[in-house]
């Protein structure tokens, strides 16, 4: 239910910037809603920066 709550939020807040901004702020405030996620995850602790940027490098992680 939280999942869905969250994804409905977002959806929102997406139309709003869509129908506020066109189609440029929209993809703005996509892009920065995404840059923010990475950053909180990271900062938790629920993601591992360092390894996920060397596994895109191909290297072995683990």
């Amino acid at each position: 239910m939280k999942g869905s709550l969250i994804g409905a939020g977002a959806g929102v807040v997406l139309a709003f910037a869509a129908l506020a901004f066109g189609f440029w702020g929209f993809l703005l405030v996509l892009v920065l809603g995404a840059v923010g996620a990475v950053v909180g995850a990271a900062v938790s602790g629920r993601l591992d920066l360092p390894a996920m940027l060397a596994a895109a490098r191909g290297r072995r992680v683990g």
